[in-house]
């Protein structure tokens, strides 16, 4: 009798659909980004990220800790100066916001969690560019590379379990493997963007740090149609001793995660960005889409195709639904 296979009989209940499930989805796996302003007395919303805020440092401290005990895997950290020079000093400066909350954190949590910091100057610098420019107003790349060291050195002390290079200069990694090592940081690992592309998609991260670039950050993110780049990029990532490597954005760079996954040794994170966040909240708030069920279904489709770990901003909520 037509049809001899019939693969409806492995859906026919919750148990057997849960029982042959091929992608997991746990709270683990999920990394919450987080925002802190200074000279905050009360949280900020973000308008273009509904339910995102700019914290204040106490609202952060119970922010975070919410977020580890609904499960979260981890918590990486952006700082919203009140002020900003060419240089991003106050990236490196201890008790720039970003380090003074690092601090924050890793003293309320201590290792029940792990916290990330971004290692990356564009909050820092009154011309919004992930780097110092030269003469000519073009970010320079070696230049940026010893800020980047410091910065690194600055957050290891000030208690991030790993750092987030995300400025794409060529050679960042193995200068701030080189420069934690030589201070006694060897432990710090170091979650490095490997692939960003230069995305429509970041528009509102823009307003949720208070963004002053002008322009566009084509000469160091990747084009957006390249695929075989990315993988360079990854290969010189892990030669420069990168422990994890992440891919962003994610929702339009699936198959860039499904070919890191097949190509890296080591974990591959991928970051559901702000733009993507925005759409599914905007969609939800106007009665277009099931939230709770839009959203599970994009974190699934993340690690359907390959991410170990994802960055996303649903990840103490979903992280509770999933518990």
């Amino acid at each position: 009798m037509f049809p001899e296979q019939r693969p409806r009989r492995l859906r026919t209940t919750p148990a057997m659909r849960r029982m042959v499930s091929e992608t997991t989805l746990r709270p683990r796996q999920l990394i919450l980004p987080m925002f802190v302003g200074e000279g905050l007395d009360a949280p900020r919303p973000i308008a273009s990220m509904p339910g995102v805020v700019q914290h204040t440092r106490d609202t952060l401290r119970k922010a975070a800790v919410e977020a580890v005990h609904a499960g979260v895997g981890g918590i990486m950290l952006f700082g919203v100066p009140e002020k900003r020079d060419a240089q991003g000093s106050g990236a490196v400066d201890e008790n720039g916001i970003l380090n003074v909350a690092l601090r924050d954190l890793r003293g309320e949590l201590g290792d029940s969690t792990v916290l990330m910091a971004d290692t990356c100057l564009d909050e820092f610098t009154d011309h919004g560019h992930c780097g110092v420019l030269d003469a000519d107003g073009v970010v320079d790349n070696d230049a940026t590379l010893r800020v980047y060291a410091d910065m690194a050195v600055a957050q290891a002390e000030a208690g991030a379990h790993v750092l987030g290079p995300s400025g794409m200069m060529d050679g960042q990694v193995g200068v701030i493997r080189r420069a934690l090592d030589e201070v006694g940081h060897s432990e710090t690992a170091i979650l490095a963007y490997s692939v960003k592309y230069a995305s429509a998609f970041y528009g509102p991260f823009r307003e949720a740090v208070d963004s002053q670039l002008k322009g566009d950050r084509k000469t160091y993110q990747q084009d957006l149609g390249n695929a075989r780049e990315a993988l360079r990029e990854l290969e010189l990532d892990l030669a420069e001793g990168a422990d994890m490597v992440m891919v962003k954005p994610a929702l339009s760079y699936l198959d860039i995660i499904k070919a890191a996954a097949e190509f890296s040794p080591v974990p591959v994170a991928a970051y559901n960005i702000s733009g993507e966040y925005a759409m599914v909240e905007a969609a939800a708030a106007n009665g277009w889409i099931e939230r709770e069920r839009t959203v599970l279904e994009v974190l699934t489709s993340i690690r359907r195709a390959g991410a170990d770990l994802i960055l996303t901003y649903w990840a103490a909520e979903a992280a509770a639904w999933l518990d």
